[in-house]
């Protein structure tokens, strides 16, 4: 599904978003540089928007993992564009199997991938593995609004707006239905802090964005968890 809509997605993401994604992806970016991260893994990196911009704000190496091979390519072209080629590395993988030894990374993040899990506790207890002790993992991911009228307006933007607008432009019948549907489903706030909990982090708190609309996650790996 992602390999399909790959050359429309970025666009998608800005215009079905009104650009709030933008800023939402620059909260992630400023909690993260509070831990001055010298190797970071962003996950479900996509076409490398947040790996970007953590290169532009003077993170020294950013390894971004995906497992839609036609996004990464069109993130590779991003980067030499911009000339980060030596800064920011994308390459094919799966979040649940990653391809890196224990310990490695100083910080994880992940911008509205991890929704996207096969299995969720399994991918988290494999950031960690690939985390630094006390090293953070930050998670920026949709959520659902549960104050009136805000509730009333996102249910109808993502399942009658959402759908139609993704399906004309991306020519994808079900990308923009996935969403929604996917979004209803996954959990958010204290629930999903306490699934970061149970797979190996500590001192996890969560910051609501725009309405609830999106929530931004912290947890750090435990010592020696």
């Amino acid at each position: 599904m992602f390999n399909s809509i790959a050359r429309r997605y970025d666009f998608l993401n800005h215009f079905l978003s009104f650009g709030i994604d933008y800023v939402w992806r620059k909260q992630l970016i400023r909690e993260l540089l509070k831990f001055n991260p010298e190797r970071v893994i962003d996950i479900a990196t996509g076409t490398a928007d947040l790996a970007i911009m953590a290169a532009k704000k003077g993170v020294a190496s950013i390894t971004g993992v995906d497992l839609s091979a036609n996004m990464i390519e069109i993130g590779i072209q991003k980067i030499l564009r911009k000339n980060l080629q030596n800064i920011v590395k994308l390459e094919i993988g799966d979040a649940e199997e990653l391809d890196f030894p224990n310990n490695h990374f100083d910080a994880a993040m992940v911008a509205f991938g991890i929704r996207n899990f096969e299995n969720l506790e399994k991918g988290l207890i494999e950031i960690s593995r690939v985390l630094k002790d006390g090293s953070p993992l930050l998670v920026l991911e949709f959520s659902k609004p549960t104050l009136f009228p805000v509730k009333q307006f996102y249910w109808f933007y993502s399942k009658i707006v959402l759908p139609i607008a993704g399906r004309i432009i991306s020519k994808n019948s079900s990308a923009y239905t996935y969403l929604p549907d996917s979004i209803a489903e996954f959990p958010f706030g204290t629930k999903m802090v306490e699934i970061f909990k149970n797979c190996g982090y500590e001192y996890c708190r969560y910051k609501p964005l725009t309405f609830q609309i999106a929530t931004l996650y912290i947890g750090i790996k435990k010592i020696n968890s």
